[in-house]
């Protein structure tokens, strides 16, 4: 029996591990806790956790996401994205088990024309980018079984996301203007969840992998896929250009991640990115 602890599970991630977490009844304990029940940015605490309930995996979905807010807490955004990450990694270590650290694209700049692939040079432009290629490397530095999952534009049924805002707005507004000249991958965090869940069936292989559904389009392309799937059509979307919309943290512009790795190891299928949003409209 696999006793699994699974951090942050209110958010998008950890929800979606935990609808999933019943089909695995018969080979895994979960342990599902968020900062009420543990806090991961006390190094004693996360040792007792592991040791008393005798964890061999660790996922951690705990983070500091609010690249804008993270550019004027740079502290904060550290000790969740860096520091705590560490003490999971070093306390799972110490029991011989094996943790996967969920990452992020914003470990790039952003200025690729072609896919990033794993070992491509990181060079992140924001606190929340050096703060999470931080963790990476604790991680990896700190537990020798571990793997580390990049993924981008996640969204999902749970918490706040582009999908629902986008719904949100279309329904407000008459007219909307949306980034069309940064480009990405959107990401169904159940396609994700489902993947770490097929991942720890099958053995984790440690390293640095990539994951988000299959196909590329621009924030404007994804908006007017939202629409289109939400049946919105009282709003007219814009594209507009990224200097347009200043925020505080800078946005990758090429957002694209190779997925070769991850499928090639793990032997996974991985779908369209409009197909998983169609899945995810509908249960909305």
């Amino acid at each position: 029996m696999k006793h699994i602890l699974v951090t942050g599970c209110k958010g998008q991630l950890g929800n979606e591990i935990q609808l999933l977490a019943s089909k695995y009844d018969d080979a895994c304990k979960f342990y599902f806790t968020d900062k009420d029940e543990l806090d991961i940015t006390d190094r004693k605490a996360v040792y007792a956790f592991i040791e008393q309930n005798h964890i061999s995996i660790v996922v951690n979905c705990a983070a500091f996401t609010a690249v804008d807010k993270a550019e004027s807490n740079e502290e904060l955004c550290n000790l969740l994205n860096n520091i705590a990450p560490g003490y999971l990694a070093e306390a799972v270590a110490s029991v011989g088990g094996t943790m996967i650290q969920v990452s992020t694209d914003y470990v790039f700049d952003g200025n690729s024309c072609k896919p990033y692939k794993e070992e491509d040079a990181t060079n992140p432009q924001t606190v929340y980018g050096r703060t999470k290629l931080a963790g990476e490397e604790n991680v990896i530095r700190s537990c020798a079984g571990s793997m580390v999952i990049r993924t981008a534009w996640l969204y999902s049924t749970f918490g706040n996301n582009f999908v629902k805002t986008m719904i949100r707005l279309g329904k407000e507004r008459e007219q909307l203007g949306v980034v069309f000249d940064q480009v990405g991958s959107p990401t169904y965090a159940r396609d994700l969840a489902r993947t770490i869940m097929q991942i720890i069936d099958r053995g984790i292989v440690p390293g640095v992998y990539h994951f988000t559904n299959e196909g590329v389009c621009s924030w404007y392309d994804f908006t007017q896929a939202i629409h289109q799937l939400e049946g919105i059509d009282s709003c007219h979307v814009t594209p507009i250009h990224t200097e347009d919309y200043p925020v505080p943290a800078t946005r990758p512009h090429f957002s694209v991640l190779d997925k070769s790795k991850i499928k090639s190891t793990f032997g996974i299928e991985i779908r369209w990115w409009k197909d998983a949003l169609k899945e995810c409209i509908k249960e909305l």
